[in-house]
Formats: C-alpha cells, structure tokens, sequence
C-alpha cells in the first residue's frame, strides 16, 4: 500500500485519515475529522477544514477552501458537515462551505468539476457529474441535478433547484426552479430557452424521448393551456422517461419554474 506523500511544510491534524497514495503539497492544510480517499491530491495551499470527507481520486488546486464554516448569520458553531464523491476536481479558489445546522451536510456527487472560483453555499447538493464553470455560485440549500452544467459566472439564488441535464448560459440567474433538460438563457434571469439538445444527446436520451420532451416544453410554455391542466395531462399519458421526470420535477417545485418570456425561442 502506498503511503501518503506529504511536504514538509504542509499541516495535516492528527486525527485526519488519508487513504493510500494521498499527496499533500506545500502549505497545504487538512483539519481535524477529516478523510481522504485514496489517491487524493491536494496542491500548495488547498485547504480542507474540519469534518470534511473526500471520496478516491479527488484533486483540490491551489487555493481552494473546502468544507469551511457557513456564510450564515444563523450559524452557531455546531458540528456539520461537507462530504465530497469520487473523482471530483476543485479548480483555483473554488470554495465549498458545510452545513449551517447541527449535523446537516453540504454534499458534492462523483465526477464533479468545479472551475475556478467557483462557490458551492451550505446545505447544497450536487448530483454526479456537475460542472460549475468559472464564478459560477450557488447560495444555500441549493441543488444541482445529475450532469447539469452551469456556465461562466450564473448565480443560483438560495433554496433553488437546477433540473437533471439542465445548462445555464454564461452570466444567467435564477430565483426559481430550472427544469430538467431545459437551458437558462445566457445573461438571463429567470428565462428558459429551450431545451439542451446537445446534452440530452450525450446522456443516451433517444430521439424518440427528445421528441416527446419537445412537445411538452412547448405545450407547457407556450400553447396557452393552463399550466396545472397541461402538467395533469402529461401525467396520465407519459409514467415514466424523460417527460415524467420533467414532470414531477415541476410538481415539487415551492418556488415556480423560470419562465419563458419570449416567445418563438428554439427549443432545440
């Protein structure tokens, strides 16, 4: 078994675990509680903060903070948590904060890639295979469904969903729920536009699926049906794929989905 390789000049608390083949570069810090699957990699000043947990194969770059104390006024100084998949990848200065309330956990899936100076908030939860590009931020108790990508600099507002295969444009915003499949205009807030085709490809979606998506994107936005008679209908003839999914993911919202505000957008 490959013992872990660290610099002279790193901190590591006694109470860390670290998997076989761990390297830990200069000035790199790793608090108490904390565990590192094997094959980790941080390099010079990354830090982990306490009560953090990396699943194998994880690579933190210069700069980045993870699993530091909230941003939170109510935050009282409780034990919390942050826990970190497989394989993740956390660019320059991205910062990821742990949970606000006792024993709550901010939690990142497998195969993740933060770019830089990216932001994960408190209590967020991100599926396998999110890429946050440059900037982009995430306010608390936000969550990211599997293999949505969000671009340069969007902004996430608190208590928000981000639907499964879902893109944001650079410099988009949202305050409400973005679907499943569906794009966020660039430089947009709160506006949809259409859906994202290009990534319903590479996930394996069928074209016969994609077709079916289409057309409950378009009934639901712009038919002009009542939106809770269009989802109603949708829910007695599509049980289960792609559309049900969309469905039942619109069904849960607390805050309402974005909107499409101009009409004759492509929906791909």
């Amino acid at each position: 078994m490959d013992m872990p390789d660290i610099h002279a000049t790193a901190i590591v608390d006694a109470s860390a675990r670290l998997g076989a083949g761990v390297e830990i570069g200069p000035y790199a810090v790793v608090g108490p509680d904390c565990e590192l699957g094997d094959g980790c990699r941080l390099d010079a000043h990354a830090v982990i903060c306490a009560h953090t947990r990396f699943g194998p194969g994880c690579r933190l770059h210069s700069g980045s903070v993870i699993g530091d104390t909230p941003q939170d006024l109510a935050f009282s100084g409780v034990t919390s948590r942050t826990e970190i998949g497989a394989r993740c990848t956390f660019r320059e200065g991205v910062t990821v904060h742990r949970g606000t309330a006792e024993g709550t956990v901010t939690r990142i899936g497998d195969d993740c890639y933060l770019m830089a100076t990216s932001h994960v908030a408190h209590n967020c939860v991100l599926g396998d295979r999110v890429i946050l590009a440059n900037g982009a931020l995430l306010g608390g108790y936000v969550e990211i469904g599997e293999g949505a990508f969000l671009s340069g600099h969007c902004a996430v507002h608190q208590f928000c969903r981000v639907g499964r295969l879902a893109m944001m444009g650079g410099g988009a915003q949202i305050s409400k729920d973005l679907p499943p499949f569906c794009t966020a205009r660039s430089g947009s807030e709160n506006e949809v536009h259409g859906l994202n085709v290009v990534g319903l490809r590479r996930a394996g979606i069928t074209p016969e699926q994609r077709t079916a998506l289409k057309r409950a994107y378009l009934r639901f936005y712009r038919s002009g049906e009542a939106k809770a008679a269009v989802l109603a209908s949708l829910r007695e003839t599509d049980h289960d794929g792609p559309v049900a999914e969309w469905v039942a993911f619109i069904l849960a919202s607390k805050r309402g989905v974005v909107g499409e505000r101009a009409r004759g957008g492509d929906t791909g």
